[in-house]
Formats: C-alpha cells, structure tokens, sequence
C-alpha cells in the first residue's frame, strides 16, 4: 500500500543556486510543453526524437500532457512561471520505463535534466519501477553525460549508433540508504548549488532593510545602524514611506522597495506580519535574491503568502521570527544584536535568537571569533542543513555550532553533518531532553520536537559533539578551537593544590578520562624540579609555594611523557605568583582549570581555555578525545546478505494492508514468518489453530513448550494470562490450551507453540519508525522488566557493521553481554548480526512501523529470539535525500 505523492509540487535549485519549481505536467500545460519542444534546435531535435521536425509538437505535447496513469508520468520544471525542461517516463513491461527529456536551449548546462532525473527516478520507485531504459545517439554527449553524472549505476549497451542505457532504481526504497555513489552525486549537486543560492545572502553587495525606523530602539533600526557600522563595503539602503527621500543613519531612504535604485542582493525585513509577504513580493520585483525576516507572529495565511512569494521570485529565506545573519568575510552584520561579533573560525546556526546573542558574546570574548552567522528562527527555508554546506565550502570556517530544536530533513542533516564532521568538529546542545523542555520547544518552533533518545542516534552517528548545556558547548568550543585534539584519553593533572588535583582526578574519571600513572623517568624529572612534599605519580601536586617558572617547567615534563594525551593543569590562586602566565602550549592539549574565577571558561593570550570547575573541563577534554576517535574511526561497512526473501515480506505486508488498509498490529503466523524472511534467529516454534494441533505441535518440538495465545488487541501476554510457560507433555499443554480458551472464548484465534529457550541474557532488539527521522533500531535490557529499567540505545538504520557493535556498548547492559569472572560474554557478533537485519529490513520495509524482540537471548552459544510482534502502517513514499527546498 502506497500513498502516492507524484502530484505534489516541490521548489529546488539549479547549480548555479536558482530556484525552479517541479510539478506534474497535467493537460492544461499543454500550450508550454508545444512551445519548449518547438522552440528546441534542429541538433536537440535530431537528439531527442531521432529527426522529429518542429511541426510535431503538437503531437509530442498531446502525448506528455495527457492524463496521469499508472504507468506514465511527466514532470516540468518552471523557472519564473515559465517552463524550461520535460522529463517522461512510459512503462514498457517487466518493471522496466522508458524515459526521455527535454530541456530548453538557454538553460543547457544549468543542471535542469540531472535535477528533473532525480525527480522522476524518485515518483518511479514509488510506483514500483525498478529501472529506467534510455536509447540515446552516441553522439548525444550531454544526455550520456546526465547519465552518468547522476550517480546511478548505470548500465550500457551498443547497436547502430545507438547507446541502450539501463539505469537500475531498485524497486522500492532500499538503494537510498545503501548507494553511497548515487547519494555522494546528489550531495554533490546539492551542496554546489546551495551554496550558489547563500551568496546573495551571506556575500551580498547590495542590501536593503524594508522597515527601517526613524525611532531609536526599532529592530528595523538598530539592524541599520549595524550594517552600517559593521563595515559592510556595499551599497546599503532603507526603505520606509515615512522617511522616503530623506537620510537614515547615513544611508538614502527609498519609499517602497521598488523605489530601490538597483536590485538588492539581500533584503532585511523588519515590518509587522500582516506587511510581510506583500513586502518580501515587492523586493522579488526589484530583483532581490534572498531575505532575511526578523518579524514573528505570522498567521498560517502571512506564513504561505510569504513563501508563496520566495518561491515565486526564486529568493532564499531566512526566518520568521529571527535575529539576523552576519558572516566575516563580507563585514556584514544584518542582525539586532547589541554587540558586534569578532571575525573569527566558527560558524553558528541557531534557531533562538537568544541562544545567539550569547553564542556570539562567548565566541568573541574568547577570542574564537565568528566566520557566519544565521538565526533561522522558524526555518521556512534555510537551515542547518544548508549552513552546513556553506561551511564546508568556507576556507573560514573551522568550528561549527548547531543549536537547532527540530529538523526538517534530519536524515539528509546527519548525512551532510557526517560529511562535514570530517573536516571540522561539529558542536551542538541535545535541547528539549525533559518534558518541559520539549513542550516549550515545540511551541518555541512551531514544530515538533524530536525525542532525546533520537537525537543522541542522529549526534553520534553523524560524529556532532552533543552537549547537555550551553556552557558545556562553549567550553568545548574553546578547547576545540584553541588546542589540538588529544591522541587517547590520557590526561596528567598538574596542581599547585592537592584537593586541586583530587577533584579533577574524579572528573576526569567521570567524563570516560584516563588518569594514568607517569613513567618512572618522568616521575624522576619531576623529583628535581619539585620540593620533598610533592606528588609526582599523578595527579602531579606541585604544593603552593610553587613558582610560575616551574610551574611551566612541570607542564613540560608532564606533556613528553609518552603514555600522557592531554594535559589538565589546576591552579588555586596566592599571593607567591600568577601561575596563568605558565599557561602555554605544549604539542598536546592543555586545559587549565582556575578554581575561583568568575567566567565559567576564558581563554589566555597564549590560548589555553580556563574553566572555573574541573567538570566542565573534564567534560571538554573527553568531548574532544571522543571526536578526534570518531574521525579516526573504521568507517565501518555494511552487511550483505543472500539470504532474504524480499519477496516474501512484501506478500505478508501487501496481504495485511489489503485487509486492513489502516494497518495494526500483525498475527503471529505472519509475524514470525516475516522475521524468518530476513534470517532472524527465532526459537522453534509451530502455529496451532485448535487443542488438538497445539499438542501435536509440541510433540514435534520435543521438550517443554510455551503456549502464546493470538487474542486481538492484547500485547502484554503475561499480564492477560495468554501465555503459559515450560509445559511438558500431552496433559499439561491441553489444560494451558483449554485454560487459555475458558478466558478468551471466541476471541481466541489460535496459539503459538514455542520450544522453551536455555537461559541467557535477556535484550530487547527492536525498531521503530520515526514520521521524520526514518527507521531507529533500538537496543537494551530486556524481558518483562524492560519498560522499568529504561535501558535503551538507538542508531538510525541502515547500520554499518561497526554502528551496530557500538549500539551494543552504549547500553547500560553492556558490561553482562561482555562477560565477567560469574558470566561468560554472550555470542556478540550473532546478536550485531540481528540489529544489523533489523537495520535491513526496516530500511527495504517502511511500511513497518515497529518491530519489537522481546526477549531476545544472548548465550555464549548463541542468539535466539523467543517473543515478537510487528505492527505496520501504510506507506508514505518519502525521499529524504531528494534534492529540495523545505
């Protein structure tokens, strides 16, 4: 079942970052598509149609504008309101569709059949097309060229001049997730043109602010005088019918925006909702290229006529409900902060205007500085996604700061976090982790929340740094853009104060930090520089009366110790000298902890951050550490298996939505034959309908049995008294059978006879799928206590081999399934190899919307899985890497 979304119209850009729109070619098109085919060359003629003559659009017109069928589709793309490129695909049989474009003769090379391709390659898979065929002259170079630049693994043959080209989809959705060539081409495309779209916004030469006021304490205003003072070398105007023709702030006033004496590259508008849209229409007429809406408060009707009008004039929007943009390289401050931001390394993107107020003063005082800025309040278009792009193409930009509180296109962010954590570290702040938190973020945003537990998944596997609070983020900012990032976790600790010394120890230990003892030669070092009374193994204690000199010295020797990673020197301030001032780099990281300073972090001249408490530095060199694993990581693989029966699950789905379209929960019989499908270990079990067949099935299982009643609508078995447990033999499973009955009468549909499992470790593998962030498998404690222990670790599917072995770790029953002296360890590699078919089948499957094993357990010997239940929903066709604008 298939909720078919062809018809849905979608903005995206071209390479050069302009917007066009793609929609479903329908009969009242008619008139365009005659004219975008005769207007083509006699070359693109003969290429497309073999020799079709220019009096045949007529024809050509008819057959793509017809109505939309099960087997045919056309899409266009309109640039401005008018048509510029067709791409058609016509089913020829077996799965099979063949596909041809058009596209118009000025807007060659501009990446309109490589967009349009992805478009219709996409609405095909969701109706089961599994491959498109092309027949294309060989001397058609650009059509062989789209081809091959799509990404897609594309397959040729040769006859008469002619090149037969197959382009495989897949079927379904599954390549989405797993063809890194075919994603690595769309990101690529992407991320070029999104870019191209920023220039205007971040790299304007023009700028207009719509709603300057005259009155001191306007946004309007203040955002102005910013712009001016900040250094911006091009041309800035203000537009305000009260002030037309008049000078504010330095700066000529225009009445209107189509006053403007040239188009604006940006336009800032800072004017009350219901003037909003018809402002941001006005400025697309005189040219503007993106806008920048710091007003809050639009209804639903302001909210789609202002991007109605975005759309309409192809302009990047930034906002409602925000604070501004700034960017370093182009001295542009269009914000209403108070203060102006130090050019610097770090990029940040927030949703809070306020949470990018003090990201700006922290980064200044630090002296980290800021390379871009974006507040994008509500996010109606741009995104972090899109600031993502735009660092990784900035020479500038060092660090990224991302504080976001929901996602529009999460699985497309970690992809393109992941691409850019290579580079550059990635920091961010898990937001809305209570209930309260979340509740306000929702209403902040306008939009839901994502759980925690989610956004951990998405943080970890896209290598971002995920911080609990805004210091924790700032702090680890400044160790991260002031110091080199630690070889290992292992931190020596210098201290001018034994207690000094204990409680960063403490924190070290806390934070996943090694405090390792010296080596006997540095310990010897340290002997001759230091007074009888000190400690040398570490923590090192240098005792107070030390001097700022050998203070540093001790550093030194600490630093070349070779089992030594980072350094953590703590200082307690006295009158016998300032110890900061021995606070220098060493080759390695050094963070510095100054117990009874007012700021929580500072940094020195000599860059060393100071933190006021041994946890947050603790906490920063462990973030750092993790990170620098992270890019030092196997980048892990993908399982393959050659022993799934797709086929066989796309039955059971199919045959259940058939009876009941709006899904629920799926009988047993299906459900274990499901799993089996995919390989997934399960305890021998038969299907009894009736008394008789249940003892029958348990005489063919041998040994004690469980009896699992199939009763509609009850879950929790054990609670509803539908199982019984360790049956032996004729007599037993008859009473538990006719127990079972007496309760549930008619409502009884059958029972599962199930072979009772040796005891293990009992785990629960489930997954479910979230409505925006796709598949989660999720893994922890299991069995009838689960809900209560609370233990659980997620990552989004599909898995790689080494995701689905760190999944294992992260749960707090971690340490039982690795063994110990009472406990021999579990058969891990047979309990990754169940998350990672999991992974699979949620990833070929989204019509399953959640899959619980519970339990599943672990024995040295073995994985097996003794309870399951799958529950399936509709599809919902849904692309998350398709090429479009929010």
């Amino acid at each position: 079942m298939t909720h078919d979304t062809s018809s849905a119209e979608v903005f995206a850009l071209l390479t050069d970052g302009v917007q066009v729109q793609i929609r479903q070619v329908v009969p009242e098109d008619r008139d365009e598509v005659r004219g975008l085919h005769a207007g083509l060359s006699a070359e693109s003629l003969y290429f497309r149609f073999f020799g079709l003559s220019p009096s045949m659009a007529d024809q050509v017109a008819a057959n793509v504008c017809r109505e939309p069928g099960p087997g045919h589709l056309t899409l266009g793309a309109w640039l401005k309101g008018r048509l510029i490129g067709v791409a058609q695909y016509e089913a020829i049989g077996g799965g099979e569709a063949e596909i041809a474009l058009a596209v118009a003769e000025h807007m060659h090379h501009r990446g309109v059949g490589t967009l349009l391709l992805e478009h219709l390659a996409s609405r095909a898979r969701a109706r089961g097309v599994r491959a498109f065929r092309a027949d294309v002259l060989a001397e058609n170079s650009a059509m062989l060229r789209v081809f091959a630049d799509a990404g897609l693994p594309a397959r040729r043959g040769y006859a008469a001049g002619v090149v037969e080209a197959t382009l495989p989809l897949d079927g379904g959705d599954r390549y989405l997730d797993t063809d890194d060539r075919y994603l690595d081409a769309v990101a690529g495309r992407e991320s070029r043109a999104t870019v191209a779209s920023l220039e205007p916004l971040l790299h304007p030469r023009v700028v207009a602010v719509v709603g300057a006021g005259r009155k001191p304490g306007s946004v309007g205003g203040a955002i102005l005088h910013n712009i001016r003072t900040g250094g911006f070398e091009g041309a800035v105007y203000a537009v305000n019918p009260h002030a037309a023709g008049t000078v504010l702030d330095g700066v000529p006033c225009v009445a209107a925006p189509g006053d403007l004496p040239e188009p604006p590259d940006l336009a800032v508008l800072a004017v009350p909702a219901p003037a909003v849209a018809p402002a941001a229409a006005a400025c697309g007429r005189r040219g503007a290229r993106a806008v920048v809406v710091v007003s809050s408060g639009l209804t639903a009707e302001h909210s789609r006529d202002l991007q109605a009008a975005c759309h309409t004039y192809g302009m990047r929007l930034v906002g409602p409900n925000c604070l501004g943009v700034a960017d370093a390289a182009s001295r542009l401050n269009a914000t209403f902060a108070a203060g102006r931001p130090a050019a610097g390394s770090a990029g940040v993107v927030v949703q809070s205007g306020g949470v990018g107020v003090a990201l700006l003063d922290h980064l200044s005082r630090l002296g980290i500085g800021v390379s871009s800025f974006a507040s994008v309040g509500d996010k109606y278009d741009v995104s972090g996604n899109d600031m993502l792009m735009w660092w990784e193409a900035d020479p500038g930009t060092r660090l990224g700061l991302v504080h976001v509180e929901s996602f529009g296109s999460p699985r497309k962010f970690a992809r393109t976090a992941r691409r850019v954590a290579e580079r550059m570290p990635l920091l961010t702040v898990v937001a809305g982790r209570s209930a309260a938190g979340t509740r306000a973020a929702a209403s902040h945003t306008a939009a839901a929340a994502t759980p925690a537990v989610t956004r951990h998944a998405l943080f970890r596997q896209a290598g971002i740094i995920a911080a609990d609070d805004l210091g924790d983020l700032v702090g680890t900012a400044a160790l991260l853009a002031l110091q080199p990032l630690p070889a290992g976790p292992r931190v020596a600790i210098v201290s001018n104060a034994g207690g000094g010394g204990v409680l960063a120890a403490d924190a070290c230990a806390d934070a996943g930090l090694i405090v390792p003892p010296l080596s006997p030669r540095t310990r010897e070092r340290l002997a001759g520089l230091l007074p009888a009374p000190a400690a040398v193994a570490n923590p090192v204690d240098t005792t107070a009366a030390v001097t700022p000199e050998r203070f540093r010295r001790v550093l030194e020797a600490a630093a070349d110790d070779e089992t030594v990673d980072a350094i953590l020197a703590v200082v307690v301030p006295t009158a016998l000298g300032d110890l900061t001032t021995a606070l220098r780099g060493t080759g390695k990281p050094v963070a510095a902890v100054v117990l009874g300073q007012a700021e929580t972090v500072t940094a020195g001249e000599d860059g060393v951050p100071a933190y006021a408490f041994p946890e947050n530095a603790a906490r920063a060199l462990a973030a750092a550490w993790q990170y620098a694993g992270w890019r030092a990581r196997p980048k892990g693989a993908g399982p393959t298996y050659s022993d799934l029966d797709r086929g066989r699950v796309t039955s059971i789905i199919d045959g259940f939505l058939g009876r009941a379209p709006e899904g629920g929960w799926l009988p047993p019989l299906e459900t274990f034959r499901l799993l089996e499908a995919y390989g997934l270990p399960l305890a021998p079990w038969r299907w009894a309908p009736t008394e008789d067949a249940a003892v029958r099935a348990a005489a063919e299982l041998g040994g004690a049995v469980a009896l699992k009643a199939h009763v509609p609508g009850v879950l929790h078995k054990t609670a509803a008294g539908a199982l019984h447990l360790d049956l032996r033999g004729e007599t037993e499973v008859r009473t538990a059978y006719r127990e079972m009955a007496d309760r549930f009468g008619n409502e009884l549909h059958g029972v599962l006879v199930q072979a009772m499992a040796a005891e293990g470790v009992e785990v629960l593998c489930g997954l479910v799928q979230e409505e925006i962030f796709g598949p989660l498998v999720v893994f922890g404690a299991g069995g009838v206590d689960t809900e209560a222990l609370a233990d659980r670790a997620a990552r989004l599917a599909p898995l790689t081999d080494l995701e689905a072995e760190s999944l294992v770790r992260d749960a707090r029953i971690a340490p039982v399934l690795l063994g110990h002296p009472a406990r021999a360890a579990g058969d891990l590699p047979g309990l990754q190899d169940v998350l990672l078919r999991i992974a699979r089948l949620a990833v070929d499957h989204s019509q399953i919307a959640e899959l619980d094993l519970n339990p599943v357990i672990v024995r040295p010997d073995g994985v097996v899985a003794v309870d399951a239940r799958v529950r399936l929903v509709p599809h919902r066709t849904w692309d998350p890497y398709l090429r479009r604008l929010r």
